[in-house]
């Protein structure tokens, strides 16, 4: 249509960005996420709902360390000290993890592993990095993986991460959740052997994410497949869009529809949310756990989970303090939920930890 002025765009891609975005990472230094333990949010509490899953042990025989850097296709000189923020998924009777790899601990800059653990361990794979800078959104890294299971392919979701420009906040305006100097896209990768992955870009516009939103949580079951939830999947977006809470809906796991709908009160708790880590679904009956990220009532981070119907998903039935922060799905491995997680690794040890809880009979 004439007359129109495009929406601009995110900064296109280029070595030299890449490098500026990698020499302001290797600056980073946070006291607060530094801190982070996994324990903390896994903790136990004198009284603990039948329908709550965990609390979650540490099994230091399974812990992964990668050894070595990887090749650094973008050729600025990237490395990692820092490996965290994992997600699970079964694949047989192995263990499949995608973790976020970065230079310094929750800094930017940061690329997509894959690791596979069976009779012989850990193995991270020759192919990595899974995904790495290669779109205009992604100048400022790639972060947070959560796959999933479903249409007969792997999918994995991941956050693009690109400087947010005063020409794209003044066309985008977030006045209830400010964004400040950097964006955060859902970005969408596909694959059929979990090695090669096709990138399908992102999976909402700025129209609707005001420049930034997080999250990408699908109702999953407890073996990593996407669930349909009345008909369709069903996503949980929880940071960003101006501050609107809003829910995705999608036939094929690949074109998502947003809009705005409430689904978790925290006034039983106190607090505010921060991001829902997962949904799990099929392991108790019609019981659908959220389990979420947020900041108690003393400004502390914790976590906590939800109980909700599946089949009423956005009618909260109870909330209980502690939970998991598995990202993208809490998994059943033989007789045990297992998540991972890399917040405990000692200062300059690239280390993630594998948590278990027993499956409840």
């Amino acid at each position: 249509m004439s007359g129109v002025t495009p929406a601009p765009a995110p900064l296109p891609l280029s070595t030299e960005g890449l490098r500026a975005a990698l020499d302001e990472a290797l600056a980073l230094r946070n006291d607060r996420t530094d801190a982070l333990s996994q324990d903390d949010f896994s903790a136990r509490y004198p009284e603990r709902p039948d329908w709550a899953v965990g609390p979650f042990t540490r099994d230091p025989s399974r812990t992964f360390a990668p050894t070595g850097q990887w090749p650094d296709p973008t050729g600025i000189g990237w490395t990692s000290e820092s490996v965290f923020n994992p997600s699970l998924i079964g694949d047989g009777d192995d263990l499949v993890m995608f973790y976020r790899s970065s230079p310094r601990k929750e800094s930017t800059s940061s690329r997509i592993g894959m690791a596979r653990r069976g009779e012989q361990g850990w193995v991270d794979a020759p192919s990595n990095p899974a995904i790495f800078p290669t779109l205009d959104n992604e100048l400022l890294g790639c972060e947070d993986p959560k796959v999933y299971r479903a249409e007969g392919r792997w999918w994995l979701f991941y956050n693009g991460i690109f400087p947010a420009t005063q020409e794209l906040r003044d066309a985008f305006p977030s006045p209830g959740y400010p964004v400040e100097t950097v964006g955060c896209d859902i970005d969408l990768a596909v694959s059929d052997d979990l090695v090669t992955w096709e990138k399908l870009g992102p999976i909402l516009d700025h129209e609707t994410s005001r420049l930034w939103a997080k999250g990408a949580v699908i109702v999953r079951d407890p073996s990593g497949n996407a669930v349909k939830v009345g008909g369709s999947y069903l996503m949980f977006l929880s940071e960003g869009c101006d501050g609107r809470p809003m829910v995705g809906r999608s036939d094929d796991m690949a074109t998502w529809t947003f809009t705005e709908r409430p689904y978790l009160s925290l006034d039983a708790l106190g607090g505010h949310l921060h991001e829902v880590a997962c949904a799990v679904t099929g392991h108790r009956g019609d019981d659908l756990v959220l389990d979420f990220f947020y900041g108690d009532e003393e400004g502390r981070f914790a976590a906590a989970q939800a109980l909700y119907d599946v089949n009423a998903p956005f009618t909260q039935l109870d909330v209980h303090r502690g939970g998991s922060l598995s990202w993208g799905g809490l998994l059943q491995h033989g007789s045990e939920w297992v998540l991972a997680q890399g917040w405990d690794a000692p200062p300059g040890t690239r280390e993630i930890s594998l948590y278990t809880a027993p499956v409840a009979p």
